[in-house]
């Protein structure tokens, strides 16, 4: 008998704002453990809502015999991934299946799923929606269809040998063994917790097909900010901390040209569009750094506002060095005005870099425990320091 059968499952759920949904999901929960007689199950939602969805689930839970635990967090660190880390520790069972709170994920495909696991010869099984008998059809459009699986095939070219035999690493509906994943070396930047867990660590995937279905309730969280996310999270997984920056540096810096470009057709001399467009976007790439690449060590970091200071300092004093240089390029060797410029945000880059995650992103102690230090007291590693600062390498 497998340690699945022996045990149980714990059934992870993060839930965002989505009330109208707990009372069906919990019905048909309970339902299909009637039905399939899979053993112990529990319920843990994880619960980001800013509305009364912590209320629903505590008045749902009280109403049915299915074991229901819910916690609510004020700080939604990590995002949807991050609610299941959490989830994942508050388990009872090491087997834990994920799925979404809105129905799109159907609980009557969980038996499938732990028949599956039971056989003993994978950590990892995925509910895909692209393997043979998956339907993707709940997807809202044709669009989020299309970007789903130009996502998909662009994910797994990135990781060809730790996706192998994955259709759809993008899904969030699966079934892991917990004792298999180091929950403490997972860094969830968002939705795709499952492409998280898979490029950490060489698992064993098996897969079974499901039909996408539409939500019972509720609107889609899918976002655009929520694509720039999962691109700066695939990113960091393949090539770490410094691709990321140097996708938003990019972002910048076609942000830039563009503004300067604009401004000099509308008869604005270059220097001062070249001033202007670097201010903009000076903001505009701090915001992005902030809640994009450097989002895991906000809080270790100090304040906003003196990280702010030290990026707007900085990158105005790099500024005041660069667009000279844009004028020397210009009237000295004869460049084009933004071609110069280009020229000059490029080697700017990597001291842009090495500012921002040594001096911006340092963590600060004001006397106390640095959070960058082990729970023991101890200084972590040479190379977890190197991971907070870079990204993991895969």
């Amino acid at each position: 008998m497998s340690r699945l059968a022996k045990d149980g499952v714990s059934v992870v759920v993060p839930t965002f704002n989505e009330g109208p949904n707990i009372a069906e999901l919990v019905r048909r929960l309970d339902a299909m453990r009637v039905e399939a007689a899979i053993g112990e199950i529990e319920v843990i939602f994880v619960d980001d809502s800013t509305d009364d969805t912590p209320a629903v689930i505590a008045r749902v839970a009280a109403g049915t015999t299915l074991p229901v635990r819910v916690l609510h967090r004020d700080d939604p660190r990590g995002g949807l991934g991050g609610a299941v880390v959490e989830g994942m520790r508050m388990a009872q069972f090491d087997w834990c299946l994920v799925m979404d709170g809105d129905l799109q994920h159907p609980p009557e495909i969980i038996p499938t799923l732990v028949e599956r696991a039971a056989a003993g010869d994978v950590e990892v099984v995925i509910a895909s929606r692209y393997v043979d008998g998956g339907d993707a059809g709940g997807l809202a459009n044709r669009v989020r269809t299309g970007v789903s699986r130009a996502s998909t095939a662009l994910t797994r070219a990135m990781f060809p040998r730790k996706l192998y035999g994955c259709t759809d690493p993008m899904t969030g509906f699966f079934l892991v063994d917990r004792a298999s994943i180091d929950l403490d070396g997972l860094q969830p930047r968002g939705f795709k917790i499952l492409l998280e867990i898979l490029a950490r660590r060489q698992q064993r995937i098996a897969e079974v097909p499901f039909e996408f279905a539409e939500r019972h309730a509720g609107e889609s969280k899918a976002s655009f900010a929520q694509g720039i996310r999962f691109l700066v999270q695939l990113t960091m997984l393949r090539f770490g901390r410094m691709s990321a920056f140097a996708i938003v540096g990019g972002l910048g810096a076609l942000a830039n040209l563009a503004i300067m470009a604009g401004l000099t057709a509308l008869g604005l001399e270059y220097l001062w569009a070249a001033i202007i467009a670097s201010e903009v976007t000076i903001i505009g790439n701090f915001l992005l750094l902030e809640y994009v690449v450097f989002r895991d060590l906000r809080d270790s970091s100090g304040r906003m506002r003196s990280r702010f200071v030290k990026s707007f300092t900085f990158n105005n004093a790099e500024a005041i060095v660069r667009i000279p240089l844009i004028w020397l390029l210009v009237e000295g060797a004869g460049w084009g005005s933004v071609f110069s410029a280009a020229v000059t945000l490029v080697l700017a880059f990597v001291v842009r870099f090495v500012f921002h995650a040594l001096i911006v992103y340092r963590p600060v102690t004001d006397g106390r425990p640095s959070p960058m230090r082990a729970k023991t007291g101890s200084a972590v590693s040479g190379a977890k320091l190197r991971d907070e600062l870079e990204g993991d390498v895969l």
